[in-house]
């Protein structure tokens, strides 16, 4: 690794010394491979005196030139003092962020160069994969640079070799190298980046044992060295006789990179076993939570360099040593998908919390809270304290520092294999929404059903030293990150377990008297007894309960036997696994164009709605109006919940193209009759160039014999919805055991499930509407549409 410290480089420029002058052959390059395109911007880094800078300008770029030493920038400026579209930057591009101003208004480059600098990059990986992030679409990073073969012996600490010009190409999808005066030229595009875990050659048999070292910086990248066959390593090596694995990471820690840490600060994590040919081979993964020094370069026969990788990177980096690709995924699961199974042998040994976190995080989390108080979602301190103080980032390692502390994005975790969301880390608004739901006091322990670690450690967060979280997951997978990651970051006040979270925690986790809260992070159809069991007697439960495909977290108050709803917050979910887990069924109609989904209950008859929807189409105009914004959510539950017959109705044909009219993919709730049809859509009645200005009603169509009955019958719900609860919000509701009688039930729509009967009460209910033609009755209970309609 070649390093010159900035004084030096101020000296060098005071002197009046330059470097190699920009040559015909890099210029008819350029000009043939990146062009300027139309408004075109280029960022030039390490650009010295300013001889590439005034290049790209003639070339047709806005051009950022950047360096480190103002000497540089001084003699630009006075070199070049007429020159025009260059701004001069003073920068140090490993230490300090890109600033707002040099993304410019339009966001990115069309072109970044390097020339004659990457040599001079210790952090040369990141600093590329952050420059490539830069590229607007089609753009290119240019690296020029001395070659070491072409280069005297004196002065080849200014080129790369081979093997570092091999790594500057990783983690981009085109590489293109070119000559000029014994300058390579690389020419790279598609910074999006991969990897690929590699084998080496075939080990000595029959078994060996190589301990992995997992060392992290105060920003919390990890410590990685480019070996001198093209992949990136974890420090570490073979354990020799005697020796246990700590003392030989501890050991290999210093001969290789210079660092000096204690086999007290080394803990073992996991032994992972695999067979390479016809050779075991044993992995001890060992966390190293305490070192001192700096990565120095100790043996130049094995390792080109050391870097420190920041952990949502590590899937971009090109070619990983097998070993420690899954030791890397041992201790952070998830960073690095798809890997080959491994044996995986967990240790119990007691590891501390690992401190470290980029700056950027801090100021990232922190506008993550202002955006969730703003919305007055956080009104209490203690969870706007959870949500600035607990790293949101370190339990999504995979997610950019930007993804992880969107406040409104959801970050899924664990897929299927279709694609399907099996878990995720949910928007941070809704967290906060559900924890403030909950009303916990210091001191308070909590069950969580779903886990994932961030949502328990906000909750350990708000409870205070005092208090306890127990998360139970079905997936064994789930489990283990969360136990990963809750002991790499955590308060180490969660406990997490594996189990069908709807049957509750283990009875040695219950506290006596119950949980203070309780709060379920999956979509849940039905209310499981043990979550209202396991309650303590005041205790609120919160869960997100899907009502005829509708989606509300509810916060529920326990008295006795019976949970009494306090609150309701739209939100979506991923759905129940285990016991809780359903199918919808679904009826599909005219070749697919439409679907009917029946989200509680068997499908009903729809022998002659084809014919019906082949015929002419009814409507009715509700009179019933909102404006842009408007939240009509408790419509949804109003219709789903009073309404028999009821179900949902989506499309899959381009809008206009289809019978109903319903942009494709999207759905309307809808009530059925014997051949018959009607369903409800909004059409805007009043445009405007400001959403203020813009209006829609609620409009009701429908076919079949029966349809304007059918249509007349929606049509009034919606005005009874409009004159009685639109603007009283959500109804009360009430959730009994499944079997109690009907007589101890409070008044109100009955809805019955498995598990539980639900009481709904709306205002306005003994209002008389017209007589509705008779619905199609099919066991179970009232069905209701989803979101979007």
């Amino acid at each position: 690794m070649k390093h010159v410290r900035k004084d030096a480089w101020q000296k060098h420029y005071d002197a009046g010394r330059g470097f190699r002058p920009l040559g015909d052959a890099e210029r008819a390059l350029l000009a043939e491979h990146v062009p300027a395109p139309e408004g075109g911007r280029a960022l030039d880094v390490g650009s010295g005196t300013g001889e590439l800078a005034v290049e790209l300008a003639g070339m047709g770029y806005r051009v950022d030139a950047i360096d480190f030493t103002r000497g540089a920038l001084v003699r630009a400026r006075a070199e070049h003092p007429e020159t025009r579209g260059v701004r001069w930057l003073c920068l140090d591009i490993e230490q300090d962020p890109l600033p707002s101003p040099l993304a410019g208004e339009e966001g990115g480059y069309d072109l970044v160069t390097l020339r004659l600098s990457a040599a001079f990059i210790q952090a040369r990986s990141r600093v590329l994969r952050a420059l490539g992030a830069q590229l607007r679409e089609g753009g290119a990073v240019v690296v020029i640079t001395p070659v070491v073969e072409h280069t005297p012996q004196e002065r080849r600490y200014i080129a790369l070799d081979e093997d570092e010009l091999s790594q500057i190409t990783d983690g981009f999808e085109e590489a293109a190298r070119f000559d000029a005066q014994g300058l390579a030229v690389l020419v790279l595009r598609g910074a999006g980046g991969s990897f690929t875990a590699v084998e080496k050659g075939r080990p000595a048999p029959q078994a060996v044992m190589g301990a992995a070292a997992v060392v992290t910086n105060a920003s919390g990248d990890v410590l990685l060295g480019r070996s001198i066959r093209g992949m990136w390593e974890l420090p570490g090596g073979r354990v020799e006789a005697g020796e246990s694995a700590q003392a030989a990471v501890v050991r290999e820690l210093a001969e290789e990179t210079g660092l000096i840490a204690s086999e007290e600060d080394a803990h073992v994590i996991t032994i992972l076993h695999d067979d390479r040919l016809d050779m075991r081979r044993v992995s001890p993964v060992i966390r190293v939570t305490g070192w001192e020094g700096e990565p120095v370069l100790r043996e130049p026969e094995k390792f080109s360099r050391w870097e420190w990788h920041p952990l949502n990177a590590l899937a971009t980096l090109g070619r990983i040593f097998m070993p420690s690709a899954q030791a890397l995924n041992a201790v952070w699961p998830g960073t690095l998908p798809g890997l080959p199974p491994v044996h995986s042998y967990p240790c119990a040994t007691a590891v501390p919390p690992v401190p470290g976190e980029p700056a950027e995080a801090t100021r990232l989390r922190g506008r993550m809270a202002d955006a969730v108080v703003a919305k007055g979602r956080a009104p209490s301190l203690r969870v706007q304290s959870a949500l600035r103080e607990v790293p949101r980032h370190r339990f999504v390692p995979e997610a950019p520092l930007e993804t992880a502390y969107d406040d409104d994005l959801a970050v899924v975790t664990v897929r299927g294999p279709s694609g399907t969301a099996l878990s995720s880390v949910s928007a941070a608004w809704l967290q906060a929404d559900i924890i403030e739901g909950l009303r916990l006091e210091p001191g308070a322990v909590v069950y969580e059903a779903g886990s994932g670690g961030y949502n328990a450690e906000l909750l350990a967060h708000v409870t205070g030293p005092t208090g306890r979280v127990v998360t139970g997951d079905i997936d064994p997978y789930v489990v283990h990150r969360t136990r990963r990651l809750t002991g790499e970051a955590g308060s180490g006040r969660v406990t997490a377990f594996q189990g069908d979270a709807a049957l509750g925690a283990p009875a040695g986790l219950v506290p006596r008297g119950g949980f203070d809260g309780s709060v379920v992070t999956y979509g849940v159809w039905d209310i499981a007894p043990a979550w209202r069991g396991q309650l303590a007697e005041g205790g609120r439960l919160v869960l997100p309960l899907e009502i005829g495909g509708y989606t509300r977290a509810i916060t529920f108050r326990r008295a006795g036997d019976v949970l009494h709803a306090e609150r309701f917050t739209h939100c979506g979910f991923i759905r129940a696994q285990g016991g809780h887990a359903r199918t919808v069924p679904v009826v599909g109609l005219l070749g697919g164009e439409l679907q009917l989904r029946f989200e509680d209950g068997d499908p009903a008859p729809t022998q002659g709605l084809e014919e019906a929807l082949r015929g002419p189409r009814h409507e009715v105009a509700t009179g019933v109006k909102m404006g842009s914004g408007f939240y009509f959510g408790s419509l949804q539950l109003y219709m789903a919940t009073t309404l028999p017959g009821f179900c949902r109705l989506s499309a899959h044909r381009e809008a206009g193209t289809g019978v109903t009219l319903i942009a494709k993919d999207g759905d309307a709730p809808a009530i059925l009759g014997n051949a018959s049809l009607a369903y409800l859509v909004h059409v805007r009645t009043r445009h405007g160039g400001s959403p203020a200005a813009k209006e829609w009603e609620w409009v009701v169509h429908a076919f079949g014999e029966q349809g304007p009955q059918l249509a007349e019958r929606l049509a009034a719900t919606v005005r009874a919805w409009d004159r009685d609860v639109r603007d009283g919000g959500d109804p009360a509701l009430s959730v009994y055991p499944a079997g109690t009688p009907d007589r101890l039930l409070s008044v109100g729509e009955v809805v019955d499930r498995p598990l539980s009967r639900m009481v709904f009460q709306w205002p306005g209910r003994d209002v008389v509407l017209p007589s509705p033609v008779d619905p199609v009755e099919r066991g179970g209970t009232l069905t209701a549409a989803v979101e979007g309609m």
